[in-house]
């Protein structure tokens, strides 16, 4: 009546004339692991053994088989010890220790029977014990859970050794130490380091493995081994997996477990050992141990308790981080409020970064566990002054384009003999350039003109009859103290050939020049000009103003210059880049009454210009008067050595309709300005 896994069930049959009431099974029949062939025999291994007691009663073999699927990067957990560690911190329970003292049955110490000597530089952690051995028994259980993770021991020496790896995660071999034995019948064991990350035992001058990666079959112990050394290692298995891939060596089983992270906690794993031989063997171990100890430095990570958070998705308490970083075997050193240092254990070596320690907390705490959200991206607002800068530079230089310039690009550096010839500071000669790249550029420039006009030229050269160019960059102080300007140059014909002009047009003059610059800058004013360098024409030169102030010039060529370059009549102008530069502007009521224009022409002394006009008018008070410009300007023999100036106003009021005595007022108040400050009489 037993039902078999796979509902199989055994029934009563007579089978050649015999009566069955039952069949002998396979252990992989009673949903046991293949345990090899023959009878299936118990010890008492896994409790007091009862005629009639059902087999899966006894608590050790009714055990619970776990199967995880780990990435590579997870090494700590190929081991009970290592998910255990891991359960704990998941589960907030803490772990049992496991420590064992192996009672010394032999007193006499290691160090007269084993010496252990290192040539080069090691890599690995090695300890090592020497036992003489009497007797191995094979134990039911240990084989069992053996086959249950999969792993086939050659004998039952071999089942204790990996029972003990997988149990405690620590990398363990057993040698037949007569392959160590030197003429004196001593154990000499000679690590040596062949290479980065790879370090051969050797034996009387023959290699009987490579730590953590192989062991020559001849040095393999056995069930006959009568004399014992027992190994414990822990190499780093970033510097391994990268040697052994480069040196193309041959690797086994134990290679998996190293090169994906061992237990460093040697001594863990050999106490395991020893409570095996002593339950399972009969082994006498020497006192004491060998041992080579490698100095390493553990990395820290510096943990945030609001990057923590802000990573995760969900507010975590720093004390909750450090209590489960703990249990995962971090170490943790406090050191601010919400900050901590946080110590990587060798045996996680792939924690290297904040988001690393991030996953740890998201995995044990759960990603069901964390609140799902939706994505917020909020923008950081980053207009600034850089941006409000390169916006503007952009506009202008879409402006120039619009306006039939074409764009130049120079270097910042210029011929320091053409700036002087041209009267334009110079670098100071303890910031000059130590190095220049040409000799003609062998110094900061003072003003783009230079290297303009100097473009000019090779245009001319190329047969360019019409050369409007441009340029926003930077200049320099003698104190190399920098800033930015925009500099214009028209050189030749104001426009294309084309039939509107009969193929013929017009050169470029000050009047065009500087309209095409006020379609690029916008409205400025001129005055009489102020500056001085060797380009300037001293006839046909102006300050430019923007918002009442100075901020650069413009001018016609000088003649010398224009022959010295061999160009036709040029116009030049270069302005403060700044200046230029967009202002807030705060918003004004608009009036909602109908405004009016009046034009008023006066007669004026030959001699004066608009300018001066234009500063009478512009220091009125008029809250009425709105906006003032010239509209003509009329000469004749008849006014002698006056001229005739005729200028519009428009006038505006905020409250009411004008009205004629409001217009009259106004204009009544502006001529007595003129007639007092102009000398001005109404023509």
């Amino acid at each position: 009546g037993a039902v078999l896994p796979g509902n199989f069930e055994i029934k009563h049959a007579k089978l050649r004339g015999v009566e069955s009431e039952g069949m002998v099974c396979a252990s992989s029949e009673l949903g046991l692991p293949d345990m090899g062939k023959g009878i299936m025999i118990l010890d008492e291994s896994i409790g007091e053994l009862e005629v009639g007691r059902e087999f899966g009663s006894y608590e050790k073999v009714a055990d619970t088989i776990i199967e995880l699927e780990l990435t590579a990067n997870r090494g700590d957990c190929l081991s009970v010890y290592g998910v255990a560690r891991d359960l704990s911190s998941a589960l907030d329970i803490e772990m049992k220790p496991f420590e064992y003292k192996q009672e010394e049955k032999m007193k006499l110490g290691i160090a007269r029977a084993a010496e252990i000597h290192t040539e080069g530089e090691m890599d690995a952690d090695l300890c090592y014990k020497l036992a003489t051995v009497e007797s191995v028994e094979s134990s039911f259980l240990v084989n069992l859970r053996l086959a249950m993770v999969g792993v086939e021991a050659k004998d039952k020496l071999a089942s204790l050794f990996a029972y003990a790896t997988h149990a405690t995660g620590v990398i363990l071999r057993g040698y037949e130490s007569s392959c160590f034995h030197n003429e004196e019948n001593k154990v000499v064991v000679l690590p040596t380091a062949k290479a980065k990350g790879i370090t051969e035992i050797v034996a009387n001058g023959k290699g009987c493995s490579v730590v953590g990666v192989n062991q020559t079959e001849e040095s393999i112990a056995t069930d006959e081994t009568k004399e014992l050394l027992i190994e414990a290692s822990y190499i780093n298995p970033d510097t391994l997996v990268e040697a052994v891939s480069t040196a193309k060596l041959k690797t086994d089983e134990l290679y998996y477990k190293t090169s994906r992270g061992s237990n460093p906690e040697l001594e863990f794993g050999l106490s395991m050992l020893a409570s095996l031989m002593d339950n399972y063997a009969d082994i006498s171990c020497y006192e004491g141990s060998l041992n080579v100890n490698v100095e390493r430095e553990h990395a820290t990570v510096i943990v945030d308790a609001k990057e923590i958070s802000s990573i995760v998705g969900m507010d975590i308490e720093l004390s909750r981080i450090v209590t489960i970083l703990q249990k995962l075997g971090f170490e943790i050193s406090k050191m601010a409020e919400d900050t901590v240092a946080v110590v990587v254990p060798l045996f996680r070596h792939d924690i290297k970064h904040i988001q690393d320690v991030a996953e740890e907390i998201v995995r044990i705490i759960g990603i069901n566990n964390i609140e799902a959200k939706p994505f917020v991206f909020a923008e950081k607002a980053r207009l600034n002054d850089v941006t409000a800068r390169y916006k503007a530079k952009k506009e202008f230089k879409n402006r120039a384009v619009g306006a039939g310039y074409y764009q130049n690009v120079s270097y910042v550096f210029s011929d320091k003999t053409l700036l002087e010839k041209y009267g334009f500071p110079v670098t100071e000669e303890a910031l000059e350039l130590a190095n220049p790249i040409a000799e003609e550029l062998n110094t900061l420039r003072s003003t783009l003109l230079v290297n303009l006009l100097g473009a000019v030229k090779r245009n001319v050269s190329y047969t360019k009859k019409s050369i409007p160019l441009f340029e926003i960059g930077a200049v320099f102080t003698p104190k190399r103290e920098q800033s930015e300007v925009i500099s214009f140059v028209f050189s030749g014909q104001s426009e294309g050939e084309n039939v509107r002009n009969a193929g013929k047009p017009a050169t470029i003059d000050f009047s065009t020049f500087t309209q095409k610059v006020g379609a690029v800058i916008g409205a400025f004013a001129l005055e009489p000009c102020t500056y001085e360098n060797g380009l300037l024409h001293p006839y046909q030169s102006a300050n430019v103003i923007v918002d009442g102030k100075v901020c650069g010039f413009i001018s016609k060529l000088h003649p010398t210059v224009q022959e010295a370059y061999g160009i036709p009549v040029t116009f030049i102008a270069e302005i403060d880049f700044d200046a230029l530069l967009p202002k807030h502007i705060n918003a004004t009521p608009i009036s909602k009454f109908q405004g009016v224009y009046k034009d008023l022409s006066v007669v004026i002394d030959k001699s004066m210009g608009y300018y001066d006009v234009a500063k009478v008018l512009g220091g009125l008070e008029l809250d009425m008067l709105k906006d003032i410009y010239p509209v003509d300007i009329y000469e004749d023999e008849a006014l002698g050595d006056k001229k005739s100036l005729t200028v519009r106003f428009f006038i505006q009021s905020m409250e009411k309709t004008l009205e004629d005595a409001d217009i009259e007022s106004v204009m009544a108040e502006i001529m007595s300005a003129l007639e007092s400050e102009c000398n001005a009489e109404l023509r």
